[in-house]
């Protein structure tokens, strides 16, 4: 038997997202299509043979289905088939797997294991739709490897590494502001992280779910997730500082100076005695120099003007050669933590300037473009002449993405 083309898998995984029946999928395809379409039943007929994958949907539905679920046809259909090298990546495991004379086997398990801390660490350099395709793929790896015989400590670490793919697959959503496949895919990973008794894992997903909801302005309910993360994690572990942070930058955002200083005072003694990570671009392992980072954006927020010192030292330490890898998203997120301090110290016109400049580096993903409306929209205020030129380049950065103006 033929395997499930990836695109007929992800097909299914969008609607299951959903929750949409394939009657219910019927109708959100008539009510999307611009010219009359076949009888409800036919359509479901037809949506099984997409989900199967005994045809590829034609240009008609092709489109439709974009529509009905968001997503460009390069993320639906064709993305992951034409990853330079991925289906190498996935070969060679499966060779290891044969080659062990096993289902699974330890040494196919210690390559995923690698794969994963690779995804993860790419998390700040890839685009999130391309990381994303690749995360699919492993996750279908994991799928299959699931499915078949293994001792329970194999099952455990196939239900961990499914856990973090999931969550990465999450960010990624989120980074994409597509944010009913990120809940579905965050649901997943929390079920796996209990199911292997992971309570890592499991934090993770409590604090990803805080970052999605301070995105979405719930900044009550972002406290207390975060909370509820510290709780949930190993203390002093990478998800128990974040989470702390996190918790942080949501009170900042509610104003409340006092507890946004207690947080950022707990994460400077969390990470003051930590030795740098053998991967600090790992999104999963918490780097201390992120903790700047981190004060710099909270304290912006607060409107407190130490702010500018910090984010000016922390785009310096990102930007020096001398300072490990480029983080050009990180260091692009720097620039609008300092254009927000500069706009409260009254230093508009450069605020301009570096919020400008970190638009046109390409690195901002979707779920921080609110950073830079808020920018604009202080600029506006403050009656520049630049304000035109900024708000158009602002709705430049946001073409096809629906954000408030």
């Amino acid at each position: 038997m033929n395997a499930v083309p990836a695109w007929a898998t992800r097909l299914r995984a969008a609607r299951t997202a959903q929750q949409w029946s394939q009657r219910q999928l019927a109708r959100k395809l008539i009510e999307a299509s611009d010219e009359a379409l076949p009888d409800p039943e036919s359509i479901i007929r037809v949506i099984r043979g997409h989900e199967h994958g005994r045809h590829r949907p034609d240009d008609r539905y092709t489109e439709l289905y974009c529509r009905v679920y968001g997503l460009s046809a390069a993320i639906l259909f064709d993305s992951a088939d034409e990853t330079p090298g991925l289906g190498d990546e996935i070969d060679a495991m499966e060779l290891s797997r044969r080659a062990a004379a096993s289902d699974v086997g330890n040494e196919t398990l210690d390559r995923l294991d690698t794969a994963v801390d690779d995804l993860a660490s790419a998390y700040p350099k890839v685009p999130p739709a391309q990381l994303l395709e690749r995360v699919r793929r492993h996750l279908e790896y994991v799928t299959r490897l699931l499915d078949g015989r293994k001792t329970l400590a194999e099952h455990r670490r196939l239900l961990i590494a499914g856990g973090w793919l999931s969550l990465l697959g999450a960010t990624c959503h989120i980074d994409l502001r597509q944010y009913a496949f990120a809940e579905a895919r965050l649901r997943t990973a929390a079920q796996l992280g209990r199911q292997a008794e992971y309570a890592e894992l499991t934090a993770w997903c409590v604090e990803t779910e805080a970052w999605r909801v301070l995105i979405e302005g719930d900044y009550r309910r972002a406290v207390t997730l975060s909370q509820g993360a510290q709780d949930l994690a190993p203390r002093a572990s990478s998800v128990f500082i974040q989470a702390t942070a996190q918790e942080g930058r949501a009170w900042a955002r509610l104003g409340d100076g006092p507890a946004t200083r207690s947080a950022l005072g707990r994460v400077h003694r969390l990470v003051s005695p930590l030795p740098a990570p053998d991967r600090p671009e790992h999104h999963y392992q918490y780097d201390p120099a992120k903790s700047d980072t981190y004060t710099a954006t909270t304290l912006s927020w607060i409107g407190d003007p130490a702010a500018e010192s910090y984010a000016r030292q922390v785009l310096a330490r990102l930007e020096s050669p001398g300072e490990g890898p480029p983080r050009p998203r990180r260091a692009a997120l720097a620039r609008l933590d300092l254009a927000l301090a500069l706009l409260a110290v009254g230093q508009p016109e450069e605020a301009v300037h570096v919020t400008m400049t970190a638009m046109a580096s390409g690195e901002i993903v979707p779920s921080s473009y609110w950073r830079a409306a808020e920018i604009a929209v202080g600029v506006e205020a403050r009656g520049l002449p630049e304000a035109g030129e900024l708000r158009e380049a602002y709705q430049a950065l946001c073409t096809g993405v629906s954000m408030p103006t």
